[in-house]
């Protein structure tokens, strides 16, 4: 082989070493799409699994861009994690044996196959205009986390 011929080799090898490492996701763990949205609360058994609080909140659930086996699910305020290195959960799940595979969850609602990280501690109650954060894990490495807050919920008025 000429010098040339080793050089052209060398840098297309760089090259697509270049490619692979800021193109495509080979290094990258993969990274959970979340989507939170605030809902009028549900009449029944839904609205019933609310953490109760001063003042109540509209709820709020989170869509993932597809099926999930999370491991571990936790909610911090966002104040909370900026000044300390150990934020307080307001919400701490993790994986006890197996979690079902899920697409949607609800705040504060219990989850087939997890349990509180402290054990029997409930939800705490979010605060109205307050903001969060929310950091899930799954079984296949995936992470993500989404910023969210909830408002004060207004009770429907009657017109007369």
């Amino acid at each position: 082989m000429t010098k040339k011929t080793v050089v052209l080799i060398a840098f297309a090898v760089v090259l697509a070493g270049v490619y692979v490492a800021f193109f495509t996701d080979w290094f990258n763990k993969p990274k959970i799409q979340i989507l939170p949205q605030i809902r009028p609360p549900q009449r029944g058994a839904r609205a019933a699994r609310q953490p109760v609080g001063d003042t109540p909140v509209y709820p709020v659930t989170f869509a993932f861009d597809r099926k999930y086996r999370f491991t571990e699910i936790r909610v911090v305020a966002a104040d909370d994690e900026k000044t300390n290195k150990f934020p307080h959960a307001v919400w701490h799940m993790i994986s006890d044996s197996n979690s079902v595979p899920i697409k949607a969850l609800q705040y504060g609602a219990p989850l087939t196959g997890m349990k509180p990280k402290v054990p029997k501690a409930p939800p705490e109650a979010l605060l109205p205009d307050v903001p969060y954060i929310l950091y899930v894990q799954a079984t296949d490495k995936a992470e993500g986390k989404t910023k969210f807050q909830t408002h004060e919920l207004v009770s429907p008025t009657t017109s007369q």
